[in-house]
């Protein structure tokens, strides 16, 4: 079946296309009554400002958004569960929470208007991604106090779309559903996008012979090798879009046709990369730790967050003729770099390098251990049923050059082994790719 042509559309060309010096002025003034507001709502903010000397009238021009103190998780955590809040629990309606698996959950918050302005944002980030009225849009995120599901519902419903609001997991269902009702865009994990293709080759149905036309993934971080493995395996087009519950949910950032970085509503969120061990600020270009300041949340506000995510700020202007900030695609996070024997390595780097080789799965697992005083590094690669059928010798020497490939382009030796199809755990949600035996 043929694909319908995709059109650089545009959701809200007022807001997306503001000419720069206007954009600067409706973000100071958002900033300084985002300040304000904190100031005299939020205790905390309230602390941490006094604590350097800063009140609300300090704020005057956008530059001095770096006096401003950073917000971690951990101030999240010690104000569990509402002293965060901006607003009294009677404007609030609706409340979303991390799993906290890691400690006491962080609680989001937003109110009718918070609610009102995330639906426009997801509504722009569907459109960046091909989307209109006409699509219909099967949510393969999880519901539920994860953003991920009901962010990219409202924002469907808004754009005037058709919402299958399946949720996570029922891979066979998904596929089912997906050619029965005729879906034209997908939206979930990438990681769990491969294995609804997966599992749609083995029911003997070609995704590429129905409707589907494009993928809107996020909420892990993943290559650009990744993107084309998917759009060659599926035949649509792939963005990825980018958000964090702390910040507002899916929508705070996104890809457009162009494929080159991504989009920050920067009406709504400022962003910074910061040097994620001094905290400065770093210029367009420079790879560091991003950095958002909310400046239109009512509920939950929130001020320079570490998001503890790796990009860097692109300064050129994009093709499609947005005037957005841009990003480049999060290639790790600080919390999920591993450090083996004094060389910093991102799964995201591993995955590229298995995905130019080919011949693998797009499926892996990084082991890391510590043998004597040594750190160890055990790559997990599924490789494909004809490989695997393959000669003994052939798979040897893949994996020698799968190996031989990590350590020239990212200077750590490691041992890897090829596994059989469908050896390593899928999920629907956020695949965990290191398994980290040091800290046991």
């Amino acid at each position: 079946m043929a694909k319908r042509r995709v059109e650089n559309l545009i959701w809200n060309r007022a807001r997306e296309c503001m000419d720069r010096e206007e954009k600067q002025q409706l973000q100071l003034e958002k900033l300084q009554e985002t300040v304000r507001r904190v100031y005299q709502k939020v205790p905390h903010y309230r602390n941490a400002l006094q604590e350097r000397g800063i009140g609300p009238d300090d704020i005057r021009s956008l530059a001095d958004l770096t006096h401003l103190p950073f917000t971690a998780k951990q101030d999240l955590r010690d104000n569990y569960p509402f002293g965060m809040f901006a607003v009294p629990k009677s404007e609030i309606v609706r409340i979303h929470a991390s799993s906290g698996t890691t400690g006491k959950p962080t609680v989001v918050a937003y109110t009718s208007r918070d609610l009102n302005n995330w639906a426009e944002l997801v509504s722009r980030s569907l459109v960046c991604a091909g989307g209109t009225h006409e699509d219909t849009i099967q949510i393969a995120y999880g519901y539920g106090l994860f953003t991920g599901g009901l962010g990219i519902h409202y924002g469907a419903e808004r754009l005037g779309a058709t919402v299958v609001p399946i949720s996570g997991g029922n891979s066979e269902r998904q596929v089912n559903l997906m050619r029965d009702f005729g879906t034209t865009i997908l939206a979930c994990t990438p990681s769990y996008a491969l294995h609804i293709a997966e599992v749609a080759r083995e029911s003997g149905i070609d995704i590429r012979e129905l409707p589907l036309r494009a993928g809107i993934f996020g909420a892990e971080p993943w290559s650009d090798n990744m993107r084309k493995k998917l759009e060659a395996e599926t035949g649509i087009s792939a963005v990825d879009i980018y958000g964090l519950s702390e910040v507002v949910g899916p929508g705070v950032a996104c890809m457009c046709q162009a494929k080159e970085g991504l989009h920050v509503f920067d009406d709504h969120f400022i962003p910074e990369i910061v040097d994620p061990v001094t905290g400065e600020p770093l210029p367009p270009g420079e790879e560091g730790e991003l950095v958002f300041t909310s400046i239109s949340k009512e509920a939950f506000p929130i001020i320079r967050y570490r998001t503890r995510d790796i990009s860097s700020i692109i300064e050129e202007p994009c093709e499609c003729g947005r005037t957005h900030t841009r990003i480049q695609r999060i290639c790790g996070r600080t919390d999920d770099m591993l450090i083996i024997r004094g060389v910093n390595v991102f799964p995201s780097q591993i995955e590229s390098v298995l995905l130019e080789i080919g011949e693998t799965e797009p499926h892996y697992q990084l082991i890391v251990d510590r043998r004597g005083q040594m750190d160890a590094l055990e790559v997990l690669v599924e490789v494909s049923e004809q490989m695997f059928s393959d000669k003994v010798r052939g798979l040897e020497e893949l994996g020698q050059r799968i190996q031989h490939k990590i350590v020239s382009l990212l200077g750590v030796s490691c041992k890897v082994k090829l596994v059989e199809p469908k050896t390593i755990e899928r999920t629907s949600g956020k695949a965990k790719r290191v398994i980290d035996k040091r800290q046991l």
